[in-house]
């Protein structure tokens, strides 16, 4: 594993004490590397959000869109399928 030193301001260094003290982590490294995951973890739900939109982006240049109404509508009977599946799943076996 490779060695890195790290400075941190005065408040995020009482900040990793306090977690190791809590007992949440047994070192500053352990912190650092919780954090840094944590950092990945949004970089890549950021990534795919942005992929999103720009199908989203893509589909509005191409005239594809729908109303409120229609979004409604969708929601609505979507919420309905749900419910009936959760209803069946529910029911005791005989």
């Amino acid at each position: 594993m490779a060695t890195m030193n790290v400075s941190l301001p005065a408040e995020l260094g009482k900040y990793v004490r306090r977690l190791i003290a809590s007992g949440l982590y047994s070192s500053a490294s352990e912190v650092m590397r919780e954090g840094l995951r944590a950092l990945q973890e949004r970089d890549e739900a950021l990534r795919v959000l942005r992929a999103e939109l720009q199908v989203g982006i893509d589909q509005l240049e191409r005239g594809q869109s729908y109303t409120l109404q229609e979004v409604r509508e969708h929601l609505t009977a979507r919420r309905a399928t749900h419910s009936k599946r959760k209803a069946r799943r529910r029911r005791p076996s005989r």
